[in-house]
């Protein structure tokens, strides 16, 4: 008897908990993912860090779910970069706009440190709590680069690099000692169209001035008690003080559920057909370099290959039941004949079925190449992207090496053998040959940019010369063709392929578990796209490499410094 009594209760608690009132949850301290794991290793690192794409489609869903009454987001932790703040700050606003309570809570908007970013996500909520213990940082935009010349040549060591042109300014940091007017005058003015835009989000979401909004920035940053005044928080509160007034507010019943949850459990509950008639996302994430995508065992991030990246877009285009293709791109560049190859597939691809390029945080130098033949392409205004440009050089260690003692000699066949050798700068001719190598991928990328986009070559220069824009900025010029985020894409590709609106989306490559294990029967195969763990890829000192401007895997890189979190 209390046997079937207690089956009789537990069958009651499911079926409510079907029925109750839903208040989704966010917890962003773990940060976001851009696309799937691609390996087992991906898939352990990002167990706690819920997908964007999850949370984008399960808000989406949201907005018409009767049972969803409310959204909590907890911001603060991991910092995110500001083109995805922007895709959820419009989740977050269409959300809103279906008349279902949104609320922010956060520890702190940044703890001795700068939370303007931050904030702003937070200003799309009809609700904004701040514990009273924590603080607004609401300080403003920097770009900061520090420039390494003095203290190599006090080491001893030297840095010859060439580079096209004048904004391509990744290797001032070891051969100049100060900004130079290109590289001051475009650092300028990402920081005034970023701060533009993060001044009219913020004053919308608090309705606010846009005057006073930049009063209080040169004022901040805020205490709690000091931000309340100031309006630019709702209350201060702690995490069960939060909650329960949420729960007041959607009803006592209420049961709390992650976005990513809800998501997967409702993509489950409305499984489209295996031959429907769909759109694949494809994900580009990570520098780019020749070969298969890869992970490194010590951590620092992914790289996306040119096999896998290629064979990818190849298995969407033959597949007759892909209509579209959303090109997610979130990268700084890389190697310049990886992106090439990647380019030419987005070419071919394009020929049969429209190709739309959604643009992350990151899509530059390299990024921006394997996107600018696409349909259309889709940036965030935060979105850093351009930096049409190349170089190339290297280090110089004689002198370091003559002051510690050490001898180099060298034994070589071929006048240029030992070009790249660290032990010894370039001789005239070589120069010259570094110097027609920079101008080969320059005409080759401009070229392209004029061709995809549209523009006299002279136009494409005159965008080109290494220099980096906003997304805003780009969507002015002609190098980007809307502003928006992966949703707005999506639905661009839906619309163009003639497919309805709920059309169902395919991440790819799809593979099942069986191609996963047994691997790739040849390049053409599916399972050629998968990713892998390699053992050779030095994740954190690549990450460093890149931080400090290294040419650690390509020409076409934009240097780590550039990122606004």
């Amino acid at each position: 008897m209390d046997a079937g009594k207690a089956i009789i209760e537990t069958v009651e608690k499911l079926r409510q908990r079907r029925t109750a009132p839903l208040i989704l949850e966010l917890d962003l301290t773990e940060g976001l993912t851009e696309g799937p794991p691609a390996d087992p290793l991906a898939a352990v690192l990002s167990m706690r860090k819920p997908r964007l794409a999850d949370v984008l489609s399960g808000l989406k869903r949201a907005r018409q779910d009767p049972r969803v009454k409310a959204l909590v987001v907890k911001i603060g932790g991991q910092p995110l970069g500001l083109a995805m703040v922007q895709e959820l700050r419009q989740a977050v606003i269409h959300f809103r706009a279906s008349g279902k309570l949104t609320v922010a809570f956060s520890e702190s908007f940044g703890e001795f440190g700068g939370g303007t970013v931050p904030y702003y996500l937070a200003t799309a909520f009809e609700r904004l709590y701040l514990q009273p213990s924590g603080d607004v940082g609401l300080t403003g935009v920097a770009l900061e680069q520090r420039f390494v010349k003095g203290a190599l040549e006090k080491l001893g060591v030297g840095f010859e690099a060439g580079q096209r042109h004048e904004y391509k300014t990744a290797p001032n940091t070891f051969t100049q000692d100060h900004m130079t007017d290109p590289h001051r005058e475009s650092m300028a003015r990402i920081v005034e169209s970023v701060t533009e835009t993060l001044v009219a989000g913020i004053a919308d979401g608090r309705r606010l001035d846009p005057g006073k909004v930049r009063e209080l920035v040169d004022r901040g940053p805020f205490t709690a008690s000091e931000a309340q005044e100031a309006g630019l928080v709702d209350g201060l509160a702690y995490r069960d003080e939060v909650y329960d007034e949420l729960k007041r507010a959607a009803g006592d019943d209420a049961h709390l559920l992650y976005v990513s949850r809800y998501a997967r459990g409702a993509a489950v509950r409305k499984l489209p057909h295996p031959m429907a008639d769909a759109v694949a996302l494809v994900h580009a994430t990570g520098m780019i370099r020749t070969g298969r995508s890869g992970r490194s065992p010590l951590g620092g991030g992914g790289a996306m290959g040119s096999d896998t990246i290629s064979a990818a877009l190849r298995a969407a285009r033959r597949d007759d039941h892909i209509k579209a293709v959303v090109f997610r791109v979130d990268s700084p560049g890389g190697s310049y004949v990886a992106s090439d190859t990647v380019w030419r597939e987005v070419t071919l691809t394009r020929k049969v079925k429209p190709v739309i390029v959604s643009m992350g945080d990151l899509a530059a130098s390299g990024g921006y190449f394997i996107s600018m033949a696409a349909d259309v392409i889709v940036a965030q205004p935060g979105t850093l992207t351009g930096s049409i440009g190349v170089y190339g050089g290297k280090p110089v260690f004689a002198e370091l090496l003559e002051k510690v003692g050490v001898n180099s000699e060298m034994v070589a066949e071929g006048a240029n053998a030992g070009m790249f050798s660290t032990s010894r700068g370039f001789s005239p001719e070589q120069w010259e040959r570094i110097n027609a190598w920079l101008d080969r991928i320059y005409d080759d990328f401009v070229g392209k940019v004029a061709q995809s986009r549209d523009l006299s070559r002279e136009r494409a220069h005159e965008l080109a010369r290494g220099r980096v824009w906003t997304g805003a900025d780009a969507r002015s010029s002609g190098l980007v063709d809307e502003l928006g985020g992966l949703e707005d894409a999506l639905a661009m590709a839906r619309k163009r392929a003639g497919l309805a609106e709920d059309a169902p989306v395919r991440t790819y490559p799809r593979l099942n578990p069986l191609e996963r294990l047994r691997g790739p029967e040849s390049s053409e195969d599916r399972s050629a796209a998968l990713a892998r763990i390699r053992m050779d890829a030095w994740g954190p000192l690549a990450r460093l490499s890149a931080e400090l401007g290294l040419p650690a895997v390509g020409p076409l890189i934009l240097p780590g410094w550039y990122t606004i979190r």
